[in-house]
């Protein structure tokens, strides 16, 4: 029998625990009878997390179909890579498929067609420079990266929607294809649609693009409206 009130989908989501923003955001992208569950980790050590995959293990008891990574890590150097392995064996593990937030904002940028992309981070301009060889080395060619320089994870949560409406104008004055956001944890999803009609380029937001990715990987390919073009393709 399925479940009552998912019957087309579990989807399971994984986030720092002191991130406040994966959960209501991807609660507000989720399609008619599929719902969200959710299990938290946490940061550090050579792994990225060194309790990840035993809070994955968890989270198997709801038997979810795929599991969404509420996570980036552009900012360390190699941290995409990192992350993907550390999904890989994951993935291998469960035997479901596994999106992480790093991966999903670059297939984001590739499925719209965007080469030239400007970034927007939640980080100061050293960090920044970690960003840009993340995301040069999946291919693409950055011309700008603007930060909101949050001086802790925790603040990253707090940043203000004026703050990323201000960022992502000035980005969208570049010669760039699309926009990037990464930083699960800056509040970006509802502004995406309103802002992409105001500056005419696409844009990839991280918890967007992980969710889109996590639902295609369990078969369902609804367009969601509201939250830009992105969430719109099949």
């Amino acid at each position: 029998m399925p479940d009552t009130l998912a019957p087309r989908a579990i989807i399971g989501v994984m986030t720092p625990a002191m991130n406040t923003v994966v959960q209501p955001e991807l609660e507000s992208l989720r399609p008619a009878g599929v719902t969200n569950q959710m299990q938290r980790f946490r940061l550090g050590g050579d792994r990225i997390s060194e309790d990840f995959i035993g809070e994955a293990e968890k989270l198997m008891d709801c038997h979810p179909r795929s599991i969404a990574v509420g996570l980036t890590t552009d900012a360390g150097p190699g941290g995409v890579a990192r992350l993907a392995d550390l999904c890989n064996e994951l993935e291998k593990k469960l035997g479901i498929p596994v999106c992480n937030a790093s991966i999903a904002t670059q297939q984001g940028l590739r499925t719209l067609g965007a080469q030239r992309v400007a970034v927007l981070t939640p980080f100061n301009d050293e960090v920044n420079e970690v960003v840009r060889a993340n995301i040069e080395a999946g291919g693409f060619e950055v011309v700008a990266i603007d930060g909101t320089k949050a001086p802790s994870l925790p603040a990253i949560c707090e940043t203000s929607v004026e703050t990323l409406r201000e960022l992502t104008q000035r980005l969208a004055e570049s010669d760039c294809d699309a926009i990037a956001q990464v930083g699960t944890a800056l509040p970006m999803a509802a502004l995406v649609e309103e802002l992409e009609e105001k500056t005419g380029k696409p844009i990839v937001a991280c918890n967007i693009a992980v969710y889109r990715d996590t639902l295609r990987a369990a078969g369902i390919s609804d367009a969601v409206s509201g939250f830009g073009r992105l969430m719109r393709q099949p």
